[in-house]
């Protein structure tokens, strides 16, 4: 399986500002994003992006293979805490859709989720067992993911030495603040001769200003 994580974010590395305002790359970025979307199986986000963007995950800007249709949406949300009435639940019915919970999550909210048309998978007691999901994604046909999150999700995708491709738009702007969201977040390493080893593949530079890394691990 072949495992692609792309952000964006701002000079000074941060995905979102300190309320959550995530609003990073232009509409040509955002195109590029859908492109690649086409492309792919599946879409990995966190549950944290579900509840502050409120997001659709779609190709919608880019031309979806007839046959192939829409990729999958993948949710990962340890409690189901994803709302009914949210923008991925209200289109499963005709966008394939698996939100990833725990043993936590209440067997009424599962429920709840079901009857959207969405899959439910559970993996994991605590958190989500991501190790488990992209193993049960493989064995479920999916060649290659996408995984748009945040912070976290970042971490625990880059830490489970999954990915291969990493791709990052740098907006021309800084945003600061402490506590607002960096493009990859958790416990991270205490040493730099520990960090995860990249190499430079291409450098795209946008007529908006942004510029498009790409990097292969």
């Amino acid at each position: 399986m072949y495992v692609i994580i792309n952000s964006a974010m701002t000079l000074d590395g941060k995905i979102a500002t300190t309320i959550g305002n995530s609003t990073v790359s232009s509409m040509e970025d955002l195109r590029r994003v859908h492109t690649i979307r086409s492309s792919v199986d599946g879409i990995m986000v966190g549950i944290s992006t579900v509840l502050m963007d409120n997001p659709r995950l779609t190709a919608r800007l880019a031309k979806v293979h007839e046959e192939i249709g829409e990729p999958t949406r993948i949710i990962i949300d340890s409690t189901a805490r994803i709302p009914v009435e949210s923008r991925i639940l209200q289109s499963a019915y005709r966008i394939k859709t698996i939100i990833a919970v725990t043993r936590r999550a209440k067997s009424t909210r599962i429920k709840k989720i079901q009857n959207t048309g969405a899959m439910v998978m559970t993996a994991g007691t605590k958190d989500v067992n991501l190790k488990t999901v992209f193993a049960r994604l493989k064995k479920m046909g999916f060649k290659k993911i996408l995984v748009e999150g945040g912070g976290e999700i970042n971490w625990s995708v880059l830490r489970l030495g999954i990915v291969n491709e990493l791709i990052v738009t740098i907006a021309p702007r800084i945003v600061g603040g402490r506590s607002a969201t960096t493009i990859v977040e958790g416990h991270g390493y205490s040493k730099m001769s520990e960090g995860i080893r990249m190499k430079l593949k291409k450098i795209v530079k946008q007529d908006s200003g942004e510029i498009v890394l790409y990097y292969m691990i």
